[in-house]
């Protein structure tokens, strides 16, 4: 049986990139009636699959110290695995853990994160690290052409021309005429 190639691990510093992000601190809840970064978190997730597709197998990690339900399974959605830290455990030990079992396969692995212990513990170790405020632009940037294109199809499907084939506006165009 021939083996898949595995994409390029990527691992996300969840609330690093939250906090340095108007995009995803906009999306907090802060009526205190349910977790605060739902939506926060949901956004992030949905912004990683879109920026990891078909280049990295993405995981984002999240600090389960102070959450609402910090005993959180571990989840994948829309491609992205989630992880919490176990109560006790910060993020950064399961970002540095993660990142040295992948050293041992060998395969490789960016990290995100503006963390600088993080950065500074996994930099002996062979990884790409990008600050959070790389993966921020970049996912923007994803945003503004996602909505450019979008609108650009909504336009053309709204107009009768754009729709009809060539064949088809030269007979309405004749019966205009007329």
């Amino acid at each position: 049986m021939a083996s898949k190639h595995r994409l390029d691990l990527l691992v996300v510093d969840g609330y690093n990139v939250i906090f340095k992000s108007e995009r995803y601190m906009a999306r907090m809840d802060r009526s205190g009636v349910s977790d605060p970064f739902e939506q926060a978190r949901e956004l992030l997730i949905s912004d990683v699959a879109a920026y990891a597709k078909g280049k990295y197998e993405p995981v984002v990690v999240f600090d389960a110290a102070g959450n609402v339900s910090p005993d959180r399974p571990y989840t994948t959605r829309g491609g992205v695995r989630t992880i919490f830290s176990a109560t006790g455990e910060s993020a950064d030990s399961v970002i540095e853990r993660l990142v040295t079992e992948e050293r041992l396969v060998p395969r490789a692995v960016t990290v995100v994160t503006s963390d600088s212990t993080i950065r500074a513990t996994v930099g002996g170790i062979p990884v790409t690290k990008i600050s959070s405020d790389v993966l921020v632009h970049d996912v923007d940037e994803l945003a503004v052409e996602y909505e450019r294109e979008n609108a650009s199809r909504q336009h053309q499907r709204m107009t009768l021309e754009d729709r009809l084939s060539p064949d088809q506006r030269e007979k309405l165009w004749k019966l205009l005429r007329q």
